[in-house]
Parts: C-alpha cells; structure tokens; sequence
C-alpha cells in the first residue's frame, strides 16, 4: 500500500511576496508539492462562460520561483495543456526546471479540455479522440527528449529530428503525471505516466455540474477499473492522484455537503462520498482519506489552496503513513 502524500495547487497570487510565502508555507506544513494548473486567458466575458477561476501566474515560471524559494517541496503543473506548446519547448522547460531545483519537478500532461479558452486564444479545439491521439505523439516526444536521445520522431502530429534533447534532468526518469476523466485518457495514462491524476470528465468543456456528476465514488471506480486495465503489471507501481476541490476542514460538513450537492444536482450523501470532496473535522477526514485509499487506492491527494491552513492537521497526521 502506498504512503499518503499531499498537494495543494494554487490560482491567485496577487504579488510575489504571496507566492513566495505560499511556496514556503507548503513546505513547512509538510506538504509534498505545490502545482498550478496551466491557463492563460484573464477575466472577461471569454473565461466567465468556461466557469473557470482566474489563473493569475504563468505556470513555468511560477513554478520556478517556488523552487527557488524552498529545498525540498516539490513543483508542478495538474496539467500542461499539450496544444499551448510545443512539445520539444515543454520537455526543455520541464528539464531545466528539474535541472535548476535538484530534481524536484512533477510534470504532468493533458490533452486540454477548456474549449472557451482555444476559442478565445484562436486555436483549434478537435474532438477528444484527437487531441488525446496527439497526447500520445508529445509523451512519445518528450520522454525521448528527457532521455537524452537523438531526436527522430515522425507522426501524425509531431515530427522532430536531427538533434539531441539538453539539459539532462536530475531525475531519470522524470515522474510524469497524466490526468482526466475519460477512459481513452486514462487508459494513456496507465500506459505513459507514473503518476495518474483522476479527474472530472469535462466533456462539456466547461466546469459545471455535468462533470462532477461524472466523477462520484461509482463512476471513480469505473475509472480506476479502466486505470487497472490499461495499465497490466504496472499497476501496482503507479500513484493515484485526485484533486479535492471541494475541501471544508471544520464542524458542519455535513451542512456545506448538502448545499454544495444541491447546486450540483446531488444529494448530501453523494458528495459526503464523493472522491473529488472532503468535508468535516480532521478525525473525520482522515478516516475518511484512510477509506478511500483501501477502497480505490488513491493516495496522493492535492487541495486548493483556500484549504491549505485549514488542512494542514490533516497534512501532519498522514503524510507517509
């Protein structure tokens, strides 16, 4: 059984001292990594029909200020989207990131899901059958390029040759993260990554209730089967991660629980239950996080960063256990 460890990402930094501070709060709370997601677009009528919470740092270099300013908390993306670069440009950022913190980088990939943001960046949003194909192209492109090899790659999507990827990362191999909802995506992710990061299934390419009704305890354990499937002998070395977004740490949980379901059309007891949520007192919840790791596995839990002085007890008594 693997020990637990937890992550919080972060959205909102309105100045460097905060994200420094943030960084090293993390750290010294005895988290195991601080990630950020990878969006670009700010707030304006194009983001507000996505749903989605600002992001107001840029992913590589925050994350490069964060290891700076710590020694062993790990830095990382839940996830890079694969159509906002190049996948040589991705693997060089992500080499000299684990280069320049003494091997400390988690980086993770993902096939991109937030159609209003392609919109609004005048990108092309293919359907997820494709995009998830071109994934599979940039793993190929980046892992090659980590290692260090000759670079001749030529596919569908990507097509790369007649040099060899530097710097060399500390780390060989470099854990790579995978995450989504679907079972094309995570049967990739059981394949490629080490690391699989169970998510909502945002088909609709929007957040909203669609997809977090697609990710309650049954339909979780629908993806790890597929997780389970894809992956063969390699499952048992593979972390699980899950995102609690939904993360009330204090009395009344059961009260948030209800009305957080109501306006996502579930009753009180499918979101006390459900993966991607965690609600109640530090007892309750670490009973609660010991369940689910026995039940489906998971055991690399990361929370929002509103939650991150609130679950730090939760933090100290079971990371590493």
């Amino acid at each position: 059984m693997h020990a637990f460890r937890f992550a919080v990402q972060s959205f909102s930094a309105p100045n460097a001292t905060v994200w420094r501070e943030r960084a090293r709060q993390a750290e010294a709370l005895g988290y195991s990594a601080l990630h950020l997601a990878d969006h670009l677009i700010g707030p304006g009528p194009a983001l507000d029909a996505t749903r989605h919470p600002v992001q107001e740092l840029a992913a590589v270099p925050a994350m490069a200020v964060a290891a700076e300013v710590t020694t062993t908390l790990r830095v990382g993306c839940r996830v890079f989207c694969q159509d906002y670069r190049h996948p040589v440009m991705l693997a060089k950022e992500a080499a000299t990131l684990d280069l320049l913190s003494g091997g400390r980088l988690e980086l993770g990939l993902g096939a991109g899901w937030l159609r209003g943001e392609y919109e609004a960046l005048g990108l092309r949003f293919d359907p997820a059958p494709l995009r998830i194909e071109r994934l599979a192209e940039t793993v190929a492109v980046v892992k090659a390029h980590l290692r260090g090899e000759a670079l001749s790659f030529s596919g569908k999507h990507w097509k790369v040759s007649g040099f060899s990827g530097v710097p060399k990362p500390v780390q060989n191999p470099l854990p790579l993260m995978i995450g989504g909802g679907g079972r094309q995506i995570l049967s990739l992710a059981a394949r490629e990554a080490d690391i699989v990061s169970l998510n909502f299934n945002n088909r609709s390419g929007v957040l909203g209730p669609d997809g977090v009704q697609l990710s309650t305890a049954a339909e979780t354990q629908r993806k790890i089967d597929w997780v389970r499937a894809a992956a063969g002998a390699r499952f048992d070395a593979l972390e699980l991660e899950i995102g609690a977004y939904f993360t009330f740490v204090g009395p009344n949980g059961a009260d948030a629980a209800e009305g957080l379901g109501r306006a996502l059309g579930l009753t009180r007891e499918q979101m006390l239950d459900h993966p991607h949520a965690l609600f109640g007192e530090v007892t309750a919840v670490c009973d609660r996080l010991r369940e689910r790791r026995e039940r489906f596995g998971i055991h690399y839990v990361t929370v929002p960063d509103t939650a991150l002085n609130a679950f730090a007890p939760v933090v100290a008594k079971l990371a590493g256990s």
